[in-house]
């Protein structure tokens, strides 16, 4: 996206989670080490179940009084709900702040005229009280300032930034690999892991426990990974969700998502990726191809 261009992502909830105890209770539950995030550092992570399924991904911010998670605005309510069930009596308070905020995409070049600094991945700053940051996923999705809802409009025009359709942003995530809609599909369907959080920042295998903890890391460090959540193009038909994916006489993939954008639990081994990744694969009653993320 060019410099003074802007994409507001009104379909993205915040909750604030706070209280005397919600670094450690964070630390203990969470995939993404929790001492990571300060004013100048903001992390990407995910909650398991304790068998290491997918249920729900996260950025985490740090802000005065505690933490500032932002997720996907559907499964706001839900992601509150799992962190009560684990609060027991855990010091700690979660409040749904979605309609007090919303996070605004920025080219890299804007975060470094607005924050005055270099980028990486996660780096975080503060303009007028707005907190902005590089995704820490994937610097090629750009960075995020976050306003306040009621001055958003005004804050927009003293950027100089021009509006962009949210569809551009998410066009270019999923050509990325990196799934952000309707995320509630792949949820307790898959491991964790196999969602690639792995390559996208939003594990880290040195920290302490945390929910799932021990299949996951038995999974990385055996090498036993064997499927990733990929995109796929339809080359002819449609695409619908749960449909098989075949090449010559393997199946090697399922539809999960399918709409907007469509993503598919593929083998990656037996047989090996590499065979069929540019080949034409029938779906259900379709052609489709998976498309290759750079990080393959």
């Amino acid at each position: 996206m060019e410099k003074n261009e802007v994409i507001i992502l009104d379909d993205r909830g915040f909750i604030q989670a706070k209280g005397s105890e919600v670094k450690d209770f964070l630390q203990n539950i969470i995939t993404n080490d929790i001492q990571k995030v300060s004013g100048n550092s903001t992390i990407f992570s995910s909650i398991f179940t304790p068998q290491g399924k997918y249920l729900f991904e996260f950025f985490v911010l740090k802000v005065k009084e505690g933490y500032l998670l932002e997720c996907e605005k559907k499964s706001t309510k839900d992601l509150i709900k799992l962190l009560n069930f684990y609060k027991l009596r855990a010091k700690v308070e979660f409040i749904d702040l979605s309609e007090k905020y919303v996070p605004c995409i920025i080219s890299i070049e804007k975060f470094k005229e607005i924050s005055k600094s270099e980028t990486s991945k996660g780096k975080t700053a503060n303009y007028q009280e707005n907190p902005l940051y590089v995704d820490p996923r994937n610097e090629k999705l750009g960075a995020k300032i976050i306003f306040k809802l009621e001055n958003s409009d005004t804050m927009l025009k003293k950027l100089n930034l021009n509006n962009l359709d949210k569809k551009e942003y998410y066009k270019k995530s999923f050509k990325l690999g990196i799934p952000q809609i309707n995320l509630n599909k792949l949820k307790d369907k898959i491991f964790g892991i196999e969602n690639n959080l792995d390559e996208l920042n939003g594990i880290d295998f040195k920290k302490g426990c945390y929910v799932g903890q021990e299949n996951t890391s038995r999974i990385k460090l055996r090498n036993k990974l064997r499927r990733r959540i990929l995109p796929i193009e339809k080359i002819s038909g449609e695409i619908n969700e749960n449909e098989i994916l075949k090449y010559d006489k393997y199946e090697i993939g399922k539809v999960l998502i399918d709409k907007p954008y469509a993503f598919a639990l593929i083998k990656i081994v037996d047989p090996d990726l590499k065979e069929f990744i540019n080949t034409e694969l029938i779906c259900g009653k379709s052609k489709v191809k998976i498309l290759k993320p750079e990080w393959i």
